[in-house]
């Protein structure tokens, strides 16, 4: 009798497993399912995207100091400024005029107003 009931209650429960399982295989079957498993990976892709060009561009930056402090374009320590502005001394004509004084109408550079 009691064998009996061992192999009974070993068989339910293995049923109940075999269902719980298939069950949630067949949930993420489901079409709602999977764009939500697609969405999820293509963020997780994105995040690694963006780590890696993170961790390019600070590997660029060491080499880059590296090679600066081999050639001897830059002193280690030394920060590079950015020039002072220029000041620009106003012209006044940097041009002569060819009009004849006193002969207004006369504008082009021969002095006749026909060209």
């Amino acid at each position: 009798m009691f064998r009996r009931a061992f192999w009974f209650t070993t068989g339910a429960a293995a049923g109940v497993w075999a269902t719980t399982k298939v069950h949630q295989k067949l949930r993420k079957l489901q079409p709602d399912s999977l764009a939500a498993q697609a969405a999820d990976k293509a963020v997780e892709t994105g995040h690694r995207l963006r780590q890696f060009a993170l961790d390019v561009r600070a590997g660029m930056a060491d080499r880059e100091e590296q090679l600066n402090d081999a050639l001897g374009l830059r002193p280690t320590g030394e920060v590079a400024e950015l020039p002072a502005p220029r000041s620009y001394a106003v012209l006044e004509t940097p041009y002569r005029t060819t009009r004849t004084p006193g002969r207004p109408g006369l504008t082009g550079p021969t002095g006749n107003e026909d060209h």
